[in-house]
C-alpha cells in the first residue's frame, strides 16, 4: 500500500527506494517537476496569460504526472522480476568486453 501511494505522489522517489538504485529516478522526476510546474502555471493563466484557470495547461501536468508515476510502476516492477538486488542482476549490472573481444577503435584505426 505505502509503495502504491508513493509511486503515485513522488514517482521519482518511489523509483529510487522501491526500484534499482535510482535506474530512472532521474528522468522520471524531470517528468513529475514538469507536470508539477504546467499545474502550478495552468493555474495562474498558462502560456496565453488567460484570465483564471487555462485547462489546457492543468490537463498538460496532470498528463506528465500521469506518465512518471506509470513509468515509475514501471521501473519497481522490472526491478522486483530482474531481483534487482542479486550480484548477477542482468539489469544494473556493467557490460565488460570478453578479455578476448578486439576493441573497435582499433579495428577501425586499421582500416583507414
Amino acid at each position: 500500500m505505502r509503495q502504491t501511494v508513493l509511486t503515485l505522489l513522488v514517482p521519482p522517489f518511489a523509483a529510487c527506494r522501491y526500484g534499482c538504485a535510482g535506474c530512472c529516478a532521474a528522468p522520471i522526476g524531470v517528468f513529475w517537476i514538469a507536470g508539477i510546474v504546467a499545474l502550478v502555471y495552468g493555474f495562474v493563466g498558462g502560456p496565453l496569460g488567460e484570465f483564471g484557470v487555462s485547462w489546457t495547461t492543468v490537463a498538460l501536468g496532470l498528463v506528465l504526472w500521469a506518465l512518471a508515476a506509470v513509468w515509475a510502476a514501471l521501473v519497481i516492477r522490472g526491478a522486483d522480476d530482474d531481483k534487482c538486488r542479486r550480484r548477477a542482476s542482468t539489469l544494473c549490472s556493467k557490460i565488460l568486453p570478453d578479455a578476448n573481444e578486439a576493441d573497435p577503435l582499433d579495428e577501425a584505426r586499421k582500416a583507414r
